[in-house]
């Protein structure tokens, strides 16, 4: 299979991924999301900022845009250039679309390369690759979140179980690999809420804030 191949791939799915629809959806209401909360665009955000409609649609969104990556923009290359090397080709190409798609999501262009952390966009790009290890990594999530009604810590925690969650379902050392990729780059971007969580400041789900107008100010992270 060319190069071509996966540099198309690559490059549709980060513009994929690049979307930002959280600040899209402040942006429809007047607000930008950055002022607000955390200011982070990610669907966490409009939940706590807009409110729960608002923060499904983005969540669902989100992840949408990392499952079409390797489910449809992968595949349509895949069909293209054809399956000269078989199914070790094809996972490439599938992994090619899943981190692009992610990186577009973390760091689009449309923001000065500066965008959410990945989370949702990751679970569609695990529900295309390894579906048995998101519902393993989905269900410390919602535990974690049950337990402590914090979001984000729910998050780290299910990112750091999903190479092993890989594992687990008995799936490819590259995919083994890969997810352990995704893992340090889902808590990285996870370092403000980890020093928030330290210092006792993180917010946690359920707790109600003053309704945002467009002059309001962003919170100090």
């Amino acid at each position: 299979m060319p190069a071509s191949a996966y540099i198309l791939t690559a490059l549709v799915s980060y513009l994929l991924g690049s979307i930002p629809t959280g600040f899209l959806v402040g942006k429809a209401r007047g607000i930008d999301i950055r002022r607000i909360g955390s200011g982070n665009i990610g669907a966490t955000n409009v939940f706590r900022t807009f409110g729960t409609v608002a923060g499904v649609a983005v969540l669902l969104t989100d992840a949408l845009k990392g499952f079409l990556a390797v489910a449809l923009v992968a595949w349509l290359c895949w069909k293209t250039y054809g399956t000269v090397g078989g199914t070790f080709t094809r996972e490439w190409l599938e992994i090619d679309a899943g981190l692009a798609a992610v990186l577009g999501h973390n760091y689009t262009c449309w923001l000065h390369f500066k965008g959410g952390k990945g989370i949702a966009t990751s679970a569609g790009v695990l529900l295309a690759l390894v579906p048995y290890s998101l519902l393993i990594i989905f269900a410390i999530w919602i535990l974690v979140l049950g337990l402590t009604r914090y979001v984000s810590l729910a998050s780290i925690c299910a990112s750091f179980s999903l190479p092993f969650a890989t594992w687990l379902t008995g799936r490819s050392s590259t995919l083994i690999l890969i997810t352990s990729a995704m893992t340090v780059l889902a808590i990285y971007k996870h370092k403000s809420n980890i020093q928030r969580l330290f210092n006792g400041t993180e917010t946690r789900i359920g707790i109600k804030k003053a309704a945002p107008t467009p002059d309001t100010p962003k919170a100090a992270s």
